[in-house]
């Protein structure tokens, strides 16, 4: 993966999810919060979709075969939309269900060791927050003057979106265990744990949504961004020539495939097509800095008919 695949924010994300976890844990286990179980699953998901990522950014580095012509940069995408089937279901599904369970059979949280899920919990806040402020600094120079729906929605690499919505829903989920807990040791009634829960389970299975949708248009293929397919027309077009169509498809989050038709004056020899080919193959490397595979085809035009034909 590299540093544009925000793995910063990944490991960022993987340590502090780890040790959250661990800590939620021990909190469950001495309270029998529902709330707390909810969190601990929810950390133990994220820290294996964050393990998912970093081993998409491995597979997707080798280089490409007789079978994969085209590399393995989509690698990425995979694993990227198998996190959010994880999320869905190891998180937001098992928190729905041990909310299930806790509406059945409510009941508060006693003992001495009450205090711990409040503090498990505030400090876990400040982990993530952490995480979550890494996310943002490491987006910042790629998401530019673009709001964050528009990023997340237009990202080419999926790593920092998912880590941008795993770090918020893991921050908005602690929130809402918190107030759940906190209500239940107030009045002593489990159905607010249960309650923290089931909201948590919600929110777990919204951002899982979102995440597949956005990954699932990666792996359709998605063309470049405007400013590239912009960039690529005025490269081709640089030294007069006329484009009859472009079309652009990224093969992973830092390579595209540039496919164009071009028109070239009827008199043209074959040195000067390949040569003309050439010098717009080498603007067009020059003014995007994604790795292009590039693909040119030259067409004769000798009218508006035969342009139409040509497309």
């Amino acid at each position: 993966m590299s540093a544009t695949g925000g793995s910063k924010a990944v490991f960022a994300a993987l340590a502090a999810n780890l040790t959250i976890a661990l800590f939620k844990f021990v909190a469950w286990a001495v309270t029998s919060s529902s709330s707390m179980l909810a969190e601990a699953i929810h950390s133990v998901a994220d820290s294996g979709n964050q393990l998912l990522l970093l081993l998409g950014g491995k597979k997707s580095r080798r280089e490409a075969d007789e079978a994969h012509p085209f590399g393995y940069g989509r690698e990425r995408y995979v694993y990227s939309f198998i996190v959010s089937i994880v999320l869905f279901s190891v998180g937001g599904l098992f928190a729905l269900y041990e909310a299930w369970q806790k509406f059945q059979h409510p009941h508060g949280i006693e003992g001495r060791w009450w205090w711990v899920p409040l503090a498990v919990l505030i400090g876990a806040i400040a982990a993530e927050s952490f995480s979550f402020r890494t996310a943002i600094k490491e987006a910042n120079p790629q998401r530019g003057k673009q709001s964050w729906v528009s990023f997340i929605r237009t990202a080419k690499a999926p790593e920092l979106p998912v880590i941008l919505l795993e770090d918020f829903g893991a921050l908005i989920g602690l929130v809402l265990a918190l107030c759940g807990v906190s209500l239940t040791l107030l009045t002593g009634n489990g159905i607010y744990d249960a309650a923290g829960t089931a909201c948590i389970g919600l929110l777990l299975v919204m951002i899982a949504i979102v995440l597949a949708i956005e990954t699932k248009s990666l792996l359709l293929g998605e063309s470049a961004r405007d400013h590239v397919v912009q960039a690529i027309t005025a490269a081709i077009t640089a030294n007069g020539a006329k484009l009859i169509h472009l079309k652009t498809l990224h093969l992973g989050p830092e390579e595209v495939l540039v496919a164009a038709k071009v028109s070239v004056p009827l008199n043209s020899t074959g040195s000067q097509i390949a040569a003309a080919i050439d010098e717009a193959e080498e603007r067009i490397r020059a003014a995007v800095k994604l790795s292009c595979v590039i693909y040119i085809e030259p067409d004769i035009m000798v009218n508006q008919n035969s342009e139409t034909e040509g497309k």
